[in-house]
């Protein structure tokens, strides 16, 4: 059953709970909203080679765009239910395709590849949110959302029974699990130097943990990072101090590199779902929430490359 938020809950503004969590904030700072009108905004990824964003709505299978410059439109429709979005060593878009059970690259000439769809001959379930790491690899989660329904794409049942994290090598087309002991794996996000993986998960933990990557390749040492209340933590990033931007239902929650909590962005909507550093100097925090494009500028800069 999905609990809905009432509009008393449903406030913008900040919390703060730590005086670190204050510096971030520079004088007169506010949540802007840029456009409404999504049924389940996702995903967002910023280019800054043209100053925009890209993000995901889900169930209406289409990609959207917005810059100041130019506003709101369709970047692509249909779009194989997209997820989680990213920008691989070379700028070029990679995505998680829930209708087309695949992770997908964007080629310079706008045509749209496939990368890997499928694990020891078996689909994947309905790959969800991805990172690429600065070796070009994708680390991605792939939980059941996409084959549940036919909101988020293509009702059907799972080839591969589990929910895992990947690790694929665009180079060599290896495709390896790296995390099988998962409810279901969602959002996830490096340390600035690549050291921790954390790797949320919105099933039954509803919490966040943070592994060790040894020798650049998998990960050790699971331990919980963050449990994020209300909701669950759906995607996150991380800022160059490495301080953790998580989504929650009441906005995104601000946690330290030890866990603390310290602060939070409230977010006016039922539920947010995603979040990515942008602008020139990546001061400015975009966030996907429900129905409607946000951002806010922090005294924060954005560890994500490129």
């Amino acid at each position: 059953m999905t609990t809905y938020r009432s509009k008393e809950e449903m406030r913008d503004g900040f919390e703060v709970y730590d005086d670190r969590f204050k510096e971030m904030l520079p004088e007169g700072a506010r949540l802007e909203k840029h456009f409404t009108g999504t049924r389940w905004a996702e995903g967002p990824v910023y280019f800054s080679d043209g100053d925009y964003v890209v993000w995901s709505d889900i169930p209406n299978d289409r990609m959207m765009k917005w810059s100041a410059s130019e506003g709101t439109s369709v970047f692509r429709q249909p779009a194989g239910y997209t997820n989680g979005n990213y920008l691989d060593r070379e700028g070029r878009l990679v995505s998680c395709e829930h209708g087309n059970r695949r992770i997908s690259r964007t080629e310079p000439d706008g045509t749209v590849v496939t990368l890997v769809d499928s694990y020891e001959g078996k689909k994947l379930n309905s790959p969800n949110d991805l990172v690429v790491k600065s070796d070009g690899t994708i680390w991605f989660t792939d939980p059941p959302y996409g084959i549940l329904s036919d909101h988020e794409g293509h009702k059907a049942e799972s080839e591969l029974g589990a929910c895992y994290v990947f690790r694929f090598d665009p180079a060599t087309e290896e495709l390896r699990i790296v995390g099988d002991d998962f409810d279901m794996p969602n959002g996830l996000c490096f340390s600035p130097d690549e050291s921790v993986l954390y790797v949320g998960d919105t099933g039954e933990p509803r919490n966040i943990r943070r592994f060790d990557v040894v020798d650049g390749e998998r990960i050790a040492n699971g331990r919980v990072f963050a449990e994020v209340k209300p909701g669950a933590a759906d995607g996150f990033r991380v800022d160059t101090a490495g301080n953790v931007f998580t989504s929650a239902w009441d906005g995104v929650q601000v946690y330290s590199p030890d866990g603390e909590l310290l602060g939070k962005i409230l977010v006016p909507e039922q539920r947010t779902a995603n979040c990515v550093f942008g602008g020139p100097d990546k001061h400015r925090l975009y966030i996907a929430s429900d129905k409607s494009l946000y951002s806010v500028v922090l005294n924060a800069t954005g560890a994500q490359t490129p």
